[in-house]
């Protein structure tokens, strides 16, 4: 059972969301929260496998609890999957570097939040390779880091080449291509990649790597 907690400012959105998750066999929704400090107080003692989580909320945005809830050592298990009504904007970025595992709009499809919520709660990131490209392309802007060799020596070779393919938007079967090597094999690399940078899931992999300088956005 994937337990889920939710969190949005809107009553009216709750209950749509609750009504579409407790009627999925396997999903129970645990409490709701009405802005981001109460999500952060219900993510401790409820323990939720996924948190959904609004981008703009009264007082405590949403950003910022999932900073506090992904910097909390107990909550290691909660995954949040953020909700926008802006698409892929300024948010987007804030969100994953804050410790979000995805992201989704809120008109998106009642299969396609379904399919959401159970991605991120088996630890996956949600973040296609078509939308890290788009990401990728027009939002991550940061300037150039002031140590660019941050955390590369943590890595070997073979594992920053993999890292620059995660964050350019291969998956692990592109990959797997690219190297001619086995998805199993790819996914194995990016894993321990991950457990060296401390990277909670795929999404963070892409922070890091743009963050560190290990590849530089395109800008327009």
């Amino acid at each position: 059972m994937i337990r889920v907690l939710l969190a949005d400012d809107q009553a009216l959105m709750r209950a749509g969301f609750r009504a579409l998750l407790d009627a999925e066999d396997g999903l129970d929704v645990v409490g709701e929260a009405s802005d981001g400090a109460e999500a952060v107080r219900l993510a401790r003692r409820l323990r939720p496998d996924v948190v959904l989580m609004d981008v703009q909320m009264p007082g405590l945005d949403g950003i910022e609890a999932t900073r506090r809830i992904a910097a909390e050592p107990g909550l290691g298990g909660v995954r949040v999957l953020m909700l926008t009504n802006y698409g892929l904007d300024s948010y987007v970025f804030a969100a994953l570097r804050a410790g979000a595992s995805g992201f989704l709009l809120k008109d998106a499809d009642p299969a396609d939040l379904l399919q959401a919520v159970q991605v991120v709660a088996r630890g996956d990131a949600l973040l296609a390779p078509a939308v890290t490209r788009t990401l990728i392309s027009e939002f991550v802007t940061a300037p150039a880091p002031s140590d660019p060799m941050a955390g590369r020596d943590l890595l070997t070779p073979r594992e920053q080449e993999m890292v620059e393919l995660v964050a350019r938007g291969l998956s692990n079967d592109e990959i797997a291509e690219r190297m001619v090597i086995s998805p199993l094999t790819a996914k194995t690399h990016v894993n321990r990649a991950m457990t060296k940078l401390h990277c909670r899931d795929r999404a963070q992999l892409v922070v890091w790597a743009y963050e560190s300088g290990l590849i530089a956005p395109r800008r327009r």
